[in-house]
């Protein structure tokens, strides 16, 4: 190999890396506004697995379109191309780096995860419980414990917040910011999925088991929650927001909330169901959606 194809290789490589890491600083938005802590160490693993792809699909697609371009042979040429013996040091190379490669994208999630400290319904999950784990976590750093706790009810097809420290239910999910928010969560009757993509946390919902879970939102604003358990059309509209705002507006709501009375929230699947001018164009059994939540504080927009 001459040392003009040896600069060639290494500008191309050159190349590959400047526009993987470009790739991959792009990768950030393509992606929902952060507005989690959570969501940081979320985006940081998402860039560096947009860049790793883009220097691999470039690396190969680079390296195929040279060959179709400057190895092509007359097509009346009906020889046999040279014939090769199995490379020993070529197949140890293609089998160890994407090995190595998989095994540190492994770690570096699972390093991710626990960084995250988000707790799960599993005991494995509660990083504390794990041997050589300490429960100090990036997404703890902001607030040590849970300032606020929420219960979250999910059921046939609403969403309904209860605020066990003001006696508030409501049909939106208001977080204070900057602040280690610990819910829990309940199911009526199927599996449920919370899931808000602002934030980059999915958790299932089990019926009839209460599942905990943490994180920390870090930028105020208007959110959308969203029911991850796809089985149906009422499934789609099964949404509700999320409004993170700060501390004091935050303690204000829940004054302003508490002063309300009970009155039952808007419920689609429900309205839609007890309609009996509509179920005259359908016939075909489903599941009887269930009565509407009672909240003081209505779902708003």
């Amino acid at each position: 190999m001459n040392l003009k194809t040896i600069a060639g290789i290494g500008v191309y490589i050159a190349i590959l890396v400047a526009t993987s890491i470009w790739v991959g600083q792009q990768a950030y938005g393509w992606l929902p506004p952060q507005a989690s802590a959570e969501s940081m160490l979320i985006d940081d693993l998402f860039s560096l697995f947009s860049a790793i792809g883009a220097f691999i699909l470039l690396g190969i697609t680079g390296l195929v379109l040279y060959t179709v371009f400057t190895q092509s042979v007359s097509r009346f040429d009906t020889s046999d191309g040279p014939h090769m013996e199995g490379n020993v040091k070529l197949e140890i190379f293609w089998t160890a780096v994407p090995l190595l490669l998989v095994f540190f994208l492994a770690a570096y999630s699972y390093q991710t995860y626990q960084q995250m400290a988000v707790r799960g319904p599993m005991d494995l999950v509660h990083l504390h419980h794990m041997p050589g784990t300490t429960p100090t976590a990036y997404a703890a750093d902001l607030e040590p414990e849970p300032v606020e706790e929420v219960e979250v009810y999910a059921k046939q097809w609403a969403w309904s917040f209860r605020y066990p420290s003001a006696g508030v239910v409501s049909a939106d999910l208001h977080l204070p910011v900057n602040k280690r928010v610990r819910l829990r969560m309940t199911a009526d009757e199927v599996i449920h999925g919370f899931y808000v993509p602002a934030f980059r946390l999915k958790q299932d919902i089990m019926p009839k088991r209460t599942t905990e879970f943490e994180f920390t939102p870090v930028r105020e604003g208007t959110y959308r929650l969203n029911d991850s358990q796809f089985s149906g059309t009422y499934f789609a509209i099964m949404t509700a927001n999320v409004v993170v705002e700060s501390p004091d507006s935050y303690r204000q709501w829940l004054a302003s909330a508490a002063a309300q009375p009970a009155v039952p929230a808007e419920n689609p699947a429900y309205s839609e169901y007890t309609n009996k001018r509509l179920k005259r164009f359908g016939g075909w059994k489903t599941i009887a959606p269930a009565p509407p939540p009672l909240v003081n504080a209505l779902a708003e927009g």
